[in-house]
């Protein structure tokens, strides 16, 4: 079976990357594809030596800096991909992969990390962040989104079976495109990480610090609770805010490497998760660690943490919900069982990945080989 993965960008081995990692063990003769491939030399190592073919965005100035501002022609550059070869194709998407031009040949799969969030459900959040709320350039953004969004729903269409990283996410795939999803977890490298039962006296809050991620409400939460300690890992354009928002109960401690990072999982009271994620990695490698979480009840965490089991939720992102989160998992003493975390983190597995994805594209192939997926012709006599 010929093979072709079709995916956004590689610029960095991040969470979708590490998807198309674990593809690549299931189909190592496939072909890969990309808007563009500026993913570092000391990064492309689970790629295998594969060469990725790229658009023409790849050779357009400025692009290996700021090649996200060419958003309005990666819908034009997607469609120049020439996939038609291929039995199989598989679209790693949150923006404009699905786009790939398919025929009724093939099967088109997507794997879809979410409809594109900054043209559908998140578009204010993302223009207030970026500066662009009102005015003329304002204007122009709206219009280029408008236009993103009806051929994102156009391209649906192209898609022959959706998968969905969460069951959150199967929700949004429904509400824009009409279209029901398998759901099938994204894998998380649980063996990486190893279960500590002797816990210190801190909470622990680790993430991107970009706004969606809600940090900043997790540190006047904590502002709030001067008996309480609070570390915070990560670097991004909120870091300079939060170190003014931080208590001397707060400590920002910025970028740290994985070692420092799985230490304060293993060590810390808690994890404090309050993004509403897609899928969400960080709370799931807490749990490897034997680590309650408190996180936000929607998005993917709602999925991955067992409420009262394995953490605790809150209903809103405002301090006062979390605050009291934090009072009810304190008052639970003793009731997280750190095996019992393990045991729920391992549902998430690279291991169960791979198998649950082999199977579903397999039984998805078979499908569709024998006739039995997609409208079929009726042929009248």
């Amino acid at each position: 079976m010929r093979v072709a993965i079709v995916h956004e960008w590689f610029a960095s081995y991040a969470g979708s990357e590490k998807v198309v990692e674990q593809m690549l063990h299931v189909y190592p003769q496939a072909e890969l594809f990309a808007i563009v491939d500026f993913l570092p030399a000391d990064q492309r190592a689970f790629l295998g030596g594969r060469t990725v073919r790229t658009s023409f965005i790849q050779k357009l100035p400025l692009a290996r800096r700021h090649f996200r501002r060419y958003l309005g022609l990666m819908p034009l550059a997607i469609e120049q991909f020439d996939v038609s070869e291929y039995d199989l194709v598989i679209s790693s998407s949150h923006a404009v992969a699905k786009g790939v031009l398919t025929n009724p040949h093939q099967l088109h799969v997507c794997m879809c990390y979410s409809p594109m969030r900054y043209a559908w459900h998140f578009q204010e959040q993302y223009l207030r962040s970026a500066g662009l709320a009102h005015g003329l350039k304002s204007w122009l953004v709206r219009r280029t989104l408008h236009r993103l969004r009806n051929w994102d729903v156009r391209t649906a269409n192209g898609v022959d079976v959706f998968l969905a990283v969460s069951a959150y996410i199967a929700g949004r795939i429904w509400k824009v495109y009409r279209r029901q999803a398998t759901v099938i977890y994204p894998p998380v490298d649980v063996a990486a990480f190893t279960l500590r039962r002797e816990k210190e006296d801190f909470y622990l809050a680790a993430s991107r610090l970009t706004p969606y991620k809600r940090m900043d409400l997790i540190v006047r939460a904590f502002a709030q609770m001067p008996g309480r300690k609070l570390v915070v890992i990560g670097a991004g354009p909120m870091l300079k805010k939060l170190r003014r928002l931080a208590t001397p109960n707060v400590t920002i401690m910025g970028y740290q490497g994985d070692d420092v990072l799985v230490d304060h999982y293993r060590r810390a009271r808690a994890f404090v998760f309050a993004a509403e994620e897609d899928f969400g990695i960080v709370p799931v490698e807490a749990q490897a660690c034997g680590t309650p979480v408190i996180a936000f009840s929607r998005g993917g965490a709602g999925e991955t943490v067992i409420d009262g089991v394995t953490g605790i939720f809150f209903d809103e992102q405002k301090p006062q919900s979390l605050i009291d989160a934090v009072e009810r998992f304190e008052s639970a003493g003793d009731a997280f069982d750190p095996d019992r975390l393990r045991e729920n983190a391992e549902r998430f597995s690279i291991e169960h990945f791979r198998d649950n994805f082999e199977r579903i594209i397999s039984r998805e192939y078979s499908t569709f080989r024998s006739g039995g997926s997609g409208d079929q012709p009726k042929i009248v006599t």
